[in-house]
């Protein structure tokens, strides 16, 4: 592609001397697993984060395990949460062995409609999970006055949206519990898997740091069935070496976004900002998504779909009888939406061309042209998603 959906071999390049001494560091000390380089990036990253404590861990989803499991999650609970999210938030809630329960999205800004979140609550309702998806937060204070009322905590998935805030708290901190995703390709991203889980609460920390080791308390000795779940040196320095770059990254994922929106809002439906977003992904709506894609390939512009098929609708999650009709924005959306070209080194020439590239289609194609309230005026918006494969 002469524009790739995204580039890590540019990123890297763009802080090589930083990841490479960082490389070099742990593999001088001998020492690769909960070292000073993970105590020292949990310290850090919870600074940033104006939290009590973080606990690094292998992967985004054993970070949404470890925060249920340290909630007492288990087999026989429900989870509240999104089908419109990356299945791990999911597989991570079949992990404790509970059953997630799914509410469908605002249209306007593609994350959990908290409106319908009351009526979904039952007595084994037992956490929530409201996902801040493409680097938008949740409007999450209704959400945790509901919840609070209630007992229930509420577990952020801050996976897409790391130094994305609201009102001034970081995403992650608001919650009990804040479960991050380090994947490469995310906005403070590590060079292969990586986790964390903040809180504010000092049990909840000292019961995160055995789970994520096997249970122990101390060398041999297991207080609780755990996993193996941690952070190793080498990724720690890597997400430390990075973390002071990340406000300016996201600001450039800002500076991006606001130049798609001013070239392309009047022809396809661009991103609805509620709170301070920080653009992991740039996702618009098309009449003919599929068709965009295919042209923007064509002219060498990569895109992706996040996500295609809702949760709720995968074929491991049909024994939880949801049908097609059930979830009808999440629905209309994954058949309409497309993500662009995001990453803080992409060029200002390069959004361009993407600019011209999708007026250009949208131009020989005019029934593709969409706005965010087409969802509204739709009359029957099941009856296009019936098209959508599932494979």
């Amino acid at each position: 592609m002469d524009i790739p959906f995204g580039d890590l071999k540019v990123h890297y390049q763009s802080i090589k001397p930083q990841i490479d001494a960082a490389v070099a560091r742990v593999l001088s000390s001998g020492h690769y697993i909960l070292g000073e380089e993970l105590k020292k990036f949990e310290r850090d990253f919870a600074d940033y984060l104006g939290a009590k404590f973080v606990i690094g861990c292998a992967s985004g989803t054993e970070a949404i395990y470890l925060a249920l499991a340290a909630l007492g999650v288990k087999a026989g609970d429900e989870v509240i949460t999104v089908a419109h999210t990356a299945v791990p938030t999911i597989s991570a809630i079949s992990m404790t062995g509970a059953e997630p329960v799914f509410v469908d999205i605002n249209p306007y800004t593609y994350v959990i409609d908290v409106e319908q979140v009351e009526k979904k609550i039952t007595k084994a309702t037992k956490a929530i999970i409201p996902v801040h998806l493409y680097g938008q937060m949740v409007e999450l204070q209704p959400l945790l006055d509901m919840a609070a009322a209630r007992g229930i905590p509420v577990l952020e998935d801050v996976a897409q949206a790391t130094g994305a805030s609201y009102n001034g708290h970081k995403a992650g901190t608001m919650g009990a519990l804040g479960a991050f995703s380090f994947y490469p390709s995310k906005n403070l991203g590590a060079f292969g898997d990586g986790g964390a889980v903040c809180t504010n609460y000092e049990e909840a920390y000292e019961k995160l740091v055995r789970l994520r080791n096997y249970g122990q308390s101390k060398r041999y000795y297991h207080d609780e069935i755990g996993i193996n779940s941690r952070l190793d040196e080498v990724q720690a320095a890597i997400l430390g070496a990075q973390l002071p770059f990340l406000t300016n990254w996201n600001k450039r994922r800002r500076e991006i976004a606001l130049r798609y929106t001013e070239g392309l809002h009047d022809v396809v439906a661009t991103p609805v900002e509620k709170q301070h977003h920080v653009y992991h992904l740039y996702v618009i709506q098309c009449g003919n998504r599929d068709g965009l894609q295919s042209y923007l390939a064509e002219r060498g512009i990569g895109s992706l779909i996040h996500y295609p098929v809702p949760a709720h609708l995968q074929k491991a999650y049909q024994y939880r009888g949801y049908k097609r009709g059930d979830l009808p924005a999440t629905e209309f959306a994954a058949e309409r939406i497309l993500s662009l070209p995001m990453f803080p080194q992409i060029t200002d020439d390069q959004v361009d061309r993407v600019i011209h590239e999708v007026r250009q289609y949208i131009k020989l194609n005019p029934a593709a042209k969409a706005t965010i309230d087409d969802y509204s005026n739709a009359s029957n918006v099941t009856a296009s998603f019936n098209q959508v494969t599932i494979r």
